[in-house]
């Protein structure tokens, strides 16, 4: 079904797609994306929630759907496919296009980035009613390869795993992305080590914390620093 194979997409950290290059130009920004750039015309917290809803909301044949494109270009074509959903007339068939991100921090030479990380590389979600004129639109949009599904068909995803995939963009705590890891030697910028060097021999994510080696008294000594105060040598 649509949720194993984007598990399986997911489990193997989603590798980006060997093809032809499209005849649109990747935008540079568009993995990772700053975190100011906006993925959607709604929030996640609004996402989850209309595909949450029954009764009506289902009665009216709307439903999420996941398209293919190239990694690089996710970017590219929401906007086309939004051009083409304002040129066409089709706003009452096709409702949202979302790219799902999640937020990243990256820790590098002593600075702190945020950005917004593809949480499936290659994909878009696309939320309409199916019918032959709204899909007719999608398919055709610059950019898209393909879709998720079986066959032929389009196989819409459902609400438990559009919630599943949506809600990781209203993560509490952003993912920490540091530039070093364990055994790797690094500089201390701050701090009462300052200018120390030493090596890394704990990273703790959750608390944004890492553990460095450095030669004290003649000594190697554990000393437990911010992400902030080292950088690599």
């Amino acid at each position: 079904m649509v949720n194993e194979e984007l598990n399986e997409l997911e489990d193997n950290q989603l590798q980006e797609e060997s093809a032809e290059p499209l005849p649109i130009e990747a935008d540079s920004t568009d993995t990772p994306e700053t975190k100011n750039d906006s993925t959607s015309s709604l929030s996640a917290e609004e996402i989850i929630a209309a595909a949450q809803k029954k009764s009506s909301d289902e009665d009216d044949g709307r439903a999420w759907f996941v398209i293919h494109c190239y990694s690089g270009y996710e970017k590219k074509v929401r906007h086309n496919l939004e051009q083409r959903i304002e040129t066409m007339g089709m706003k009452d068939m096709i409702f949202d296009v979302v790219i799902p991100t999640q937020e990243e921090v990256e820790v590098k030479d002593g600075k702190r980035r945020s950005i917004e990380r593809h949480v499936f590389p290659g994909y878009v979600l696309v939320n309409l009613i199916l019918t032959e004129e709204s899909w007719y639109v999608v398919r055709n949009t610059p950019g898209v390869t393909g879709f998720v599904g079986m066959g032929n068909d389009p196989t819409p995803l459902r609400t438990e795993e559009v919630a599943q995939i949506l809600k990781r963009m209203e993560a509490e705590a952003p993912h920490i992305k540091v530039s070093f890891k364990i055994g790797e030697r690094v500089h201390i910028i701050s701090g009462p080590f300052n200018d120390f060097r030493g090596t890394v021999s704990e990273i703790d994510v959750e608390h944004a914390k890492v553990t460095v080696m450095v030669n004290f008294f003649g000594r190697e000594t554990p000393v437990e620093l911010d992400f902030l105060q080292v950088e690599r040598s």
